[in-house]
């Protein structure tokens, strides 16, 4: 059974999180942590999403945002994510 779609409207304030597999550090020195922040940076720009706060630990994140349309806090979320997992390698 499909799991029902998460909640993501305009002016909603949510709490999101990605976790890396199996408890995999994405982030192993202070320019990992420089880089992801250039990528929430660009992400900001990009989608209509304001960021409250954010939390980076070796393997995972946090943020507290608010879409200002709906649907851009998922668009928000997969950029960074993507675009995080590309620019690593």
């Amino acid at each position: 059974m499909p799991r029902p779609p998460r909640a993501d409207e305009a002016g909603g304030l949510y709490h999101a999180l990605n976790r890396a597999n199996m408890r995999a550090e994405i982030f192993r020195k202070p320019e990992d942590y420089e880089a992801f922040e250039r990528i929430l940076a660009e992400g900001l720009e990009l989608c209509e999403v304001e960021l409250y706060s954010y939390q980076l630990m070796p393997n995972h994140y946090h943020l507290v945002l608010r879409p200002l349309a709906d649907g851009e806090m998922s668009r928000f979320m997969g950029w960074v994510g993507g675009t995080h997992t590309m620019r690593r390698g």
